[in-house]
């Protein structure tokens, strides 16, 4: 099988190169904007690896504040999709983990918190992650920091907003 990384090169793996990880995204909106985090100039939605034992709503939660400070509550599982990615391992030159990711998308209801009260992992911490509140209409200008486009189930959450009217 093919694993891309976020540059979009490909490396040509096979099931046993592969470390499965379930991951939780949270979708939150609040008033015209929506909580995006940004490494390198690319953006991603917050969220994270499913810990063995952990429901994948608990996940949503935990990384939402993980990664912004921000607080939500009332995780609903919107959609899903699979990937297979890679990345380099920092400090590693040569050294890549390649992942085959069950990606689970929740709508989460804003509830507070400081933006940029960060509880960051070790990994997170290496890198340059910025949360931010980026305005809705300026969802199409965003560049994906991620090797799934996750914009279109966003699109779908504002359509079903609109659409409530």
């Amino acid at each position: 099988m093919i694993s891309k990384d976020t540059a979009g090169n490909e490396y040509e793996v096979t099931a046993a190169d592969l470390t499965w990880r379930p991951a939780a995204y949270g979708i939150v909106i609040h008033k015209t904007a929506i909580l995006l985090v940004e490494e390198n100039g690319k953006f991603h939605l917050p969220g994270g690896g499913v810990e063995l034992g952990e429901d994948p709503k608990e996940t949503v939660v935990r990384e939402v504040s993980e990664e912004s400070g921000i607080v939500v509550t009332n995780p609903r599982l919107l959609d899903a999709n699979s990937s297979f990615f890679t990345w380099e391992n920092l400090g590693q030159a040569q050294s890549f983990t390649h992942v085959h990711s069950l990606l689970l998308y929740y709508l989460c209801d804003f509830n507070g918190g400081t933006l940029g009260e960060t509880q960051l992992d070790e990994y997170e911490s290496l890198t340059d992650l910025m949360a931010k509140w980026v305005d809705i209409a300026k969802l199409d200008e965003v560049v994906v920091g991620t090797t799934v486009d996750w914009r279109p189930v966003v699109k779908r959450v504002l359509a079903a907003q609109r659409a409530k009217l």
